[in-house]
């Protein structure tokens, strides 16, 4: 098809017309009835089998980590065994496989029962149903497969149980009363009545199970854990269920085994800081005392008992004796020069210079000697000033002098020997202790290094101390980080649609539906129903339509019929194309089958019964048809006259026993060059006497979608009419012709849509047409 046109458009136009479509949709109100009944139906069996969905909800404050802000206590409580976590973090856990996963083993989860009595299902929480199974622990968690039980109970309580696995029967036992064990490739399963059970009832119960591993995947699915605002610490959980009981206990045991979970990761925290806080205190213990001993020992190995107490001692030590060393250094120098003075022979009788002194406590000795010995010069100074030299005085004198002088210089020889000593000796505790003050800065540096150790680890041994009492506490004071400020529960509206929402929606659907598949259909398809959307297609005129009907005859206008009706119309409409002047009107269509020699006949039919002089000639010569619709003789035809000398135009031309006024022309036999035939000039010159006899003259022509004789014969023709039928001719043969009309290869070419559907309008009901 040109895609230029849409099926409902005619070239350079778009939009869709609405009254076609309506009336269109009007035709298929069956359809619409059946659609929105079908819909309803299903719609309300829905409701009745599909229990209201209803949100159920719960909310859960995250509650931050406390800590004491010291470097160490973050160590302890965060860095070394797992930083302090966010709220994503907690929903990561709160969602976790592990807290699902104890979920459903503490409510059994794995297990699901739908119990049915009389036409409808019902779903079980947790174990009300009436019927339960018991089975080893261990195929909880190695059951890969789910099974199916179904289990039916009739009114004598006769059991039947059949077990499926990947919808195929494993097991079977029937004719049984509880308890029943049913044995399987998985292992043995128990049957047995709960309290929930009622004799005397038949009902048949489908019980699901899964492996935990598999059920909590499927409630990981099922459950929503959201963080609704970012900037809050604030989690939501949330699940659609028809069982409300069944939802809000899953919601809050979740929440419970979160917290218990958080609990325990609290606690298992707790004791592995007790356990290294136990370590450190034990290895610190030994390390204290390792620095004790070693301080102990290394003021034994140096003869201290405290560095800077021995260093203030060796201090004032080293200035003490210092002082005396230079007092003995500077008393031993005066010995010397007395004892020189004293010894020479120039200062035999002069005073000693050596008053007040003490040297090494010789003051007594050696000073008191010289005082003496100065006297006695004082004395003979005197007496010499005085007498003569052979004074006896003097003399005694000088004896006395010289006598103490030699006892004076013997005694300061002494006293110098007695000074050395005492200088060495000095000199030597001066040596000393300037050795031992040199070796204070390394012992002091070496004491202090110990003892900053000893510190540290005193003081990291008492802090220890300390956190190991406080991690006591925090472990007999844990507390979960969720704090529940909603548990679970369920709103008043369901989710769901009521059951007066979904009828209205089916009724809607039901509407859409037909319309869905009215215009797929039309898409889909290649041929036009209607002379409607014959007009839509092209802009070639259309004289009219000819509907279905049902008479054998082929001549249907010669009554009052509505078929006949339709014929006057489209006599009428050819009558104003044509114009008073033209007589020759040549019927055409695309292919065989349209019904093109049917309409040739009735055309011209109707002509004559306007009194008219007609002649309906047949020119289909490859294919003719026109004898047989009249019930006339083949012979002698149109091609036999146009091919032989022999025959006249009198000879060929048949009187209509059925329509007065109505001559005939048959094609004849079929020749072998029927275009060359037609195109001799001896057609121009029937057709041209033919024009002086009759009023009108119907040339029932070839096919032009098959052959070129429609064409050849154009140029013996005032107009051409163009039959098309529906629900046959293709929309690229309404294409060619809209070619034709546009290029104006045929003469006034026009349209008559043949075998529309029966409908009614204008007080008319029309059948099925001939072809």
């Amino acid at each position: 098809m040109n895609e230029t046109k849409s099926t409902y458009s005619k070239k350079g136009k778009n939009g869709i017309d609405l009254y076609a479509l309506w009336n269109e949709y009007k035709s298929y109100w069956w359809l619409f009835l059946l659609s929105v009944i079908g819909c309803c139906a299903i719609a309300f069996l829905y409701s009745m089998v599909k229990l209201p969905q209803y949100s159920i909800q719960a909310n859960v404050l995250v509650a931050e980590e406390e800590t004491d802000g010291t470097s160490m206590s973050r160590i302890l409580s965060g860095s070394l065994f797992g930083s302090s976590s966010s709220v994503d973090d907690e929903q990561i856990i709160m969602s976790s496989h592990t807290v699902m996963l104890q979920t459903v083993k503490d409510l059994g989860l794995n297990k699901s029962y739908v119990l049915k009595k009389g036409l409808f299902d019902k779903s079980m929480p947790f174990k009300d149903a009436p019927v339960d199974v018991s089975y080893a622990p261990a195929i909880n968690d190695t059951l890969k497969n789910s099974i199916l039980f179904k289990i039916w109970v009739d009114e004598k309580d006769n059991v039947k149980i059949e077990a499926e696995s990947k919808k195929k029967k494993i097991a079977e036992v029937e004719n049984q009363r509880f308890p029943v064990t049913l044995k399987t490739i998985y292992g043995d399963f128990e049957f047995d009545k709960t309290e929930y059970f009622e004799p005397g009832e038949s009902f048949k119960e489908s019980l699901y199970l899964s492996s935990y591993a598999a059920a909590a995947e499927s409630l990981v699915l099922s459950v929503d854990i959201d963080i609704p605002n970012k900037k809050a610490n604030f989690i939501k959980l949330s699940m659609k269920d028809a069982n409300i009981s069944r939802s809000i206990a899953i919601l809050n045991k979740i929440v419970e085994n979160y917290n218990k979970k958080g609990v325990e990761d609290k606690q298992l925290k707790g004791y592995k800081t007790s356990e290294f806080i136990d370590n450190r205190i034990a290895l610190l213990a030994q390390e204290l005392e390792m620095s004790e001993k070693d301080i102990e020992v290394y003021k034994k190995s140096n003869n201290i008992t405290d560095v800077r107490a021995e260093a203030t001692y060796l201090m004032g030590r080293k200035g003490k004796l210092e002082t005396e060393l230079l007092t003995a250094e500077t008393e031993n120098e005066v010995l010397r020069l007395t004892r020189d003075f004293v010894a020479n022979p120039s200062n035999k009788y002069a005073l000693i210079p050596l008053s007040g002194m003490d040297i090494n406590g010789q003051q007594s000795a050696v000073t008191s000697a010289i005082n003496k010995y100065n006297d006695l010069v004082l004395s003979r100074m005197k007496i010499e000033n005085n007498a003569k030299s052979n004074n006896a005085s003097l003399k005694v004198l000088n004896d006395q002098i010289d006598a103490m002088r030699a006892n004076i210089i013997s005694s300061l020889e002494k006293a110098i020997a007695n000074s050395d000593v005492a200088l060495r000796d000095l000199r030597e505790q001066t040596r000393q202790s300037m050795s031992k003050l040199g070796e204070i800065p390394t012992q002091e540096r070496e004491y202090y290094n110990m003892k900053r150790q000893q510190t540290v680890k005193e003081q990291l041994f008492l802090y220890l101390l300390q956190q190991r009492e406080q991690t006591a506490i925090s472990i007999a004071n844990s507390m979960p980080r969720g704090t529940v400020i909603d548990e679970a529960y369920s709103l008043l509206t369901p989710v769901s649609m009521t059951r007066k929402k979904m009828l209205m929606c089916a009724f809607v659907l039901g509407l859409l539906l037909p319309i869905g598949y009215i215009t797929v259909k039309n898409k889909l398809r290649n041929k036009f129903a209607t002379k409607s959307e014959v007009e839509a297609l092209t802009d070639v005129p259309v004289l009219g339509e000819v509907c279905l009907s049902h008479r054998k005859e082929s001549v249907v206008v010669r009554d009052s019929s509505s078929i006949a009706e339709l014929f006057r119309l489209i006599r009428t409409n050819l009558g104003f194309v044509m114009g008073s002047a033209n007589k020759v009107v040549l019927v055409t269509s695309t292919k065989s089958g349209e019904g093109k020699s049917f309409v040739s006949v009735n055309l011209a039919a109707s002509f004559a019964l306007l009194g008219k002089k007609v002649l309906l000639v047949g020119m289909d010569i490859r294919k003719p048809q026109l004898a047989n619709y009249l019930g006339i003789s083949h012979q002698p035809g149109l091609t036999q006259y146009l091919s032989s000398e022999q025959y006249k135009i009198s000879d060929i031309i048949q009187k209509s026993v059925e329509v007065e006024s109505l001559d005939v022309v048959v094609a004849g036999p079929v020749p072998p060059n029927p275009a060359e035939l037609l195109a001799e000039g001896k057609v121009d010159a029937f057709f041209a006497s033919m024009r002086e006899i009759y009023d009108y003259i119907i040339i029932d022509s070839a096919p032009v979608g098959m052959v070129s004789d429609t064409f050849v014969l154009d140029r013996v023709a005032d107009a051409t009419v163009y039959v098309c039928r529906a629900n046959y001719t293709t929309l690229q043969d309404i294409d060619f012709v809209s070619n034709l009309y546009d290029e104006k290869r045929l003469k006034k070419l026009s349209l008559i849509v043949n075998g529309t559907s029966a409908k009614k309008g204008y007080g008319y009901g029309y059948g099925k047409a001939k072809e």
